[in-house]
């Protein structure tokens, strides 16, 4: 016990300001199983709507911050850090500044907009009321996290927040730090196995990281400034960048240079990054010690008699062939090895 006092006051001060105020803090974990039985409406039409308008929001604010520079004397191009930077800011990087909550309005929205299409669940109706302060300290802080269908998947709103925000770490570290993407969801599982799981809420979320790796491919694909690692080479219409560049001839023509605009050519629709290992009925968390996992195995069988992990193999299946050589590094044992239905 002594030996985890270090890691868990180091948590607390870590994970304290979400617990001041009235505000809800983004939430941990989720609880799916305990949910299953409930019907949900399919999200994907609401979240896509949101993140639509949030990309258009980000795409309009690059291209009103190139416009302040129309009198230099360079030619005003499209700058990619500039789009990022805005993108980030209007897609997950605001928050409540009292208390620093990054991703706060996001968290925000999305459970108001999902309000009567999702279930919230208390802890201690969860399959994790048995984990105590000490085995899982920030898991009794804060909140679970709303349980939302996305096209046919039962997945938790934190996983958006994965998607988009930790998507864009693993970008981050590939485009402007040098790293592989291998090298990058490396990076992430060791955060799963430190602060993001096992140090603080005693739980290892494989389908945390299947969703960082799908926000990788989000990012990715803003410029399609490589080759998406499911889908090879993406000439075509259909597929292609979300943005480009394009040339303004009212604009070039008014102040007698050539000036470009970022415009953006598709809508987002989750349904190309969304699959069964989002869903933690199939795509297992791994515990911290032997004693959480029995406690949630305990709760598990009580609230689903029967229940085993994955629920659905055939899901596991396809994320195996899906993800390739990937796999490994996304997919809990139990589903990398699922045998075929």
């Amino acid at each position: 016990m002594t030996d985890r006092l270090p890691i868990l006051l180091l948590s607390w001060v870590l994970v304290l300001p979400s617990t001041l105020g009235p505000t809800r803090a983004p939430a941990a974990e989720i609880d799916s199983v305990t949910t299953q039985g409930i019907a949900l409406d399919d999200s994907l039409g609401v979240i896509n709507a949101i993140f639509s308008e949030r990309l258009r929001e980000g795409v309009a604010q690059a291209n009103a911050r190139q416009r302040d520079f129309a009198n230099m004397d360079a030619d005003a191009l499209c700058d990619p850090d500039r789009l990022y930077a805005e993108l980030r800011r209007a897609i997950f990087d605001s928050f409540l500044p009292r208390w620093g909550l990054r991703g706060y309005d996001l968290d925000h929205q999305m459970r108001e907009a999902l309000a009567e299409r999702s279930y919230s669940l208390a802890l201690e109706d969860s399959i994790y009321r048995d984990i105590d302060y000490l085995e899982g300290f920030s898991l009794r802080l804060k909140e679970l996290s709303d349980v939302v269908d996305i096209d046919g998947h039962l997945v938790g709103l934190d996983k958006i927040g994965h998607f988009f925000a930790e998507g864009w770490t693993y970008f981050d570290r590939t485009r402007d730090e040098g790293e592989s993407l291998a090298q990058a969801m490396q990076w992430g599982s060791r955060q799963e196995a430190g602060k993001l799981g096992y140090a603080t809420t005693g739980i290892y979320s494989f389908a945390d990281l299947t969703a960082n790796f799908n926000g990788w491919r989000f990012w990715n694909a803003i410029l399609q400034t490589e080759e998406d690692p499911l889908r090879g080479p993406t000439p075509g219409l259909l597929r292609g960048p979300y943005v480009q560049c394009e040339f303004q001839l009212f604009d070039s023509l008014r102040y007698g240079k050539r000036i470009w605009a970022w415009r953006v050519r598709k809508s987002f629709d989750l349904a190309d990054y969304v699959d069964g290992a989002w869903d933690e009925r199939n795509n297992c968390n791994s515990y911290a010690d032997p004693t959480i996992e029995a406690k949630v195995v305990a709760r598990t069988q009580e609230v689903a008699p029967g229940f085993r992990c994955p629920r659905q193999p055939a899901e596991c299946q396809r994320a195996r062939e899906r993800y390739g050589r990937f796999a490994k590094l996304l997919l809990h044992p139990l589903c990398l090895t699922a045998p075929e239905p």
